[in-house]
């Protein structure tokens, strides 16, 4: 049995089954996981989310921010905007609440200690340790369980921009919504600074990739996301990134967690321009 992690795919369905292929993956026996946005930019969302859906057991994935963006979308609560094209066959689709039912269901952590490794979409900040980061991210799982349109309806903001033992529970949930599937940088103090999104070379004065911040209470550990295709394929001090930019032109990527840790890479055409404007989910 061998154990694929795979970045970002954002609609990328032929680009995934390509990988899967020169993977040799079998579901049978084989383990994938998908570190969150399966759907928004690419051209085929629909496809992605049948296919990965049908893998059953043999699939792990977190919820990136562009799934929480769909369930928000779907539920009225966000508008289809410039970039979201890839979500209307989804929403018109004859399955779709089959589609989104089981998306919300998804975790936005997963955690294997007998492997040895968690997986997140994003980031975590320097004041969690692993044990509060899962029970967190159960909080949030629970709470678009429990209901989907009320939580997904509180959960835009970048406020709370720092953690605080005792804050009150929506901005308990806001503010792990925000780490798990949308952070990138944050400064000194640990405060998510969550406005700039591209490369680390040209960050704003200050501004510290998450993974990089001396205080981190999670370093040590072995991490492996996704989100940040401007940082691109990193494998640094227990953290392996692998959003590659498939969307952008760029790659779809995967890496064995059980085994030869070598990138194992598909070409992507890619549907947008890399100067295009990423704003929209996040």
């Amino acid at each position: 049995m061998a154990v694929y992690a795979i970045g970002d795919i954002q609609g990328c369905h032929l680009e995934l089954l390509r990988l899967l292929e020169k993977l040799r993956f079998d579901p049978a026996v084989d383990r994938l996981w998908l570190t969150g946005d399966l759907v928004n930019r690419g051209p085929d969302s629909l496809a992605v989310l049948r296919f990965v859906r049908g893998l059953g057991d043999a699939v792990t994935l977190v919820l990136g921010n562009h799934d929480l963006h769909l369930l928000a979308v779907a539920a009225g609560l966000r508008p289809l905007k410039a970039g979201d094209e890839g979500l209307a066959p989804v929403l018109e689709a004859p399955d779709c609440e089959l589609l989104l039912d089981w998306l919300s269901r998804q975790p936005l952590l997963h955690r294997d200690a007998a492997l040895g490794w968690t997986m997140i979409h994003a980031g975590l900040p320097p004041q969690w340790d692993l044990d509060t980061a899962a029970a967190c991210a159960r909080e949030v799982e629970q709470a678009l369980l429990a209901d989907r349109e009320g939580f997904l309806a509180a959960m835009y903001g970048n406020q709370p921009d720092c953690w605080i033992e005792g804050m009150g529970r929506s901005d308990r949930l806001r503010f792990t919504v925000n780490c798990l599937t949308r952070l990138r940088f944050v400064d000194a103090a640990g405060r998510l600074l969550l406005a700039y999104k591209g490369p680390v070379d040209s960050a704003p004065r200050g501004a510290i990739p998450w993974f990089r911040h001396p205080g981190r209470l999670s370093a040590g550990e072995r991490l492996v996301a996704g989100h940040w295709s401007a940082l691109g394929y990193l494998d640094e001090d227990g953290l392996l990134a692998l959003d590659t930019g498939c969307v952008w032109g760029g790659s779809l990527c995967a890496v064995r967690l059980d085994g030869p840790g070598e990138p194992v890479r598909v070409a992507c055409k890619g549907t947008l321009r890399p100067d295009e404007d990423r704003a929209g989910a996040d």
